[in-house]
């Protein structure tokens, strides 16, 4: 009798959970069917030629939909699979924000004291207004660097090429930098007696482990260079081994603006331990989805993607039924994007192996966003 009781307990078990996860939301909170959602995806794949594709779906601070499509290297076939590693590119900015803030929580650093007075910068010493540059102006991108030295347009007449310069004064515009978090990692990695080589075993233990991101990574490893997908570009594959910014760079350095290694799954636990404030302060956790600047309507990410303002390490965009927080990323070959509706812990997250991610995460966003 009791065997048969503990049957028909587990049976209502499995058939409540399968009726609560056949049942998706949107962003919203509107109904979406798990089949009308398998359908769409499959047909943007199709619709933009995207080799492989990781995806998640997150339904009150739950992972309600996961799912591995397409393949890892388009000559081999081989298929993507919940091991499947990718590169997060721009999406690093938000976990290392996280990262940056639980030093705060540590009294390790504050958000508004200099920089300069916990380590010099000698690549940017000969400008002075450097020494106004704080944690919070580089996580709500208002240092005034570049975004990259080597690639962003300078004057010539005042720089030489490979030379960090200020567009503007510190604090008084809004900039997208990854210059300013490569300035902001070193200077973690020095509060902590460590190197740019030896940052990433530290993020493990205050934010992969405690936030149960087993397969999530900055520098390289074994794991990812047997899991990694290739990345692809116009239908071919890439020969880029590690992504980088600086001539020196290889896998060995945490790289904070892009260098971040991992997947659907893991990055949903990372965005429902934000939703849900876990490991860090109240007031901390306030800060980071608090808006720091207003963007300029003429910015991209104003036209583009409808955000109005800046946390720190997150973007802020309004919508009717509330505000959507969200950041994308974009390497070329690798691109991604997650959206979260803190209020009802909603969202969704991807990654794809090929240049079409901003137009997925466009599409999707139509159906999950609006």
């Amino acid at each position: 009798m009791k065997r048969k009781l503990s049957a028909i307990i587990l049976l209502l078990l499995l058939l409540f959970t399968f009726k609560s996860y056949s049942q998706l939301q949107t962003l919203s909170g509107r109904k979406l069917n798990v089949e009308d959602l398998d359908k769409y995806i499959r047909k943007q794949m199709d619709s933009l030629a995207m080799p492989g594709l990781s995806f998640a779906l997150i339904n009150k601070g739950k992972v309600v939909y996961h799912r591995s499509y397409g393949v890892t290297n388009v000559e081999t076939k081989l298929k993507v699979d919940d091991q499947s590693i990718f590169e997060a590119a721009s999406m690093s900015k938000t976990v290392f924000a996280y990262f940056v803030l639980r030093m705060v929580d540590k009294k390790l650093l504050e958000l508004d004291t200099p920089l300069y007075r916990y380590m010099a910068y000698k690549d940017i010493e000969k400008d002075e207004r450097y020494k106004l540059i704080t944690a919070r102006m580089v996580l709500s991108h208002t240092t005034g660097f570049p975004n990259w030295r080597y690639f962003d347009k300078r004057d010539e007449s005042l720089y030489k090429y490979g030379e960090l310069y200020l567009k503007f004064t510190p604090g008084t515009q809004f900039a997208y930098s990854g210059e300013g978090y490569r300035y902001l990692s070193l200077v973690v990695a020095h509060l902590n007696g460590l190197s740019i080589q030896t940052l990433d075993p530290l993020f493990q233990k205050e934010v992969a482990k405690p936030l149960h991101m087993k397969h999530t990574w900055f520098s390289g490893n074994d794991y990812i260079s047997i899991h990694k997908v290739q990345g692809h570009v116009n239908g071919k594959m890439t020969k880029k081994a590690w992504p980088t910014s600086f001539p020196e760079q290889d896998s060995t350095w945490l790289d904070a603006a892009g260098g971040l290694h991992t997947e659907a799954l893991d990055f949903s636990a990372f965005l429902i331990g934000l939703m849900k404030g876990k490991g860090l302060s109240k007031s901390i956790l306030n800060e980071m989805f608090k808006q720091q600047v207003v963007l300029d309507k003429t910015t991209p990410h104003y036209v583009v993607n409808g955000d109005t303002g800046w946390g720190l390490g997150i973007a802020i965009k309004p919508v009717t039924y509330g505000t959507i927080y969200e950041h994308g990323g974009n390497n070329g070959d690798f691109q991604s994007g997650f959206k979260i509706n803190k209020a009802n812990q909603n969202g969704y997250v991807f990654f794809t192996n090929c240049e079409q991610g901003v137009a997925f995460n466009n599409r999707i966003a139509e159906l999950l966003i609006k």
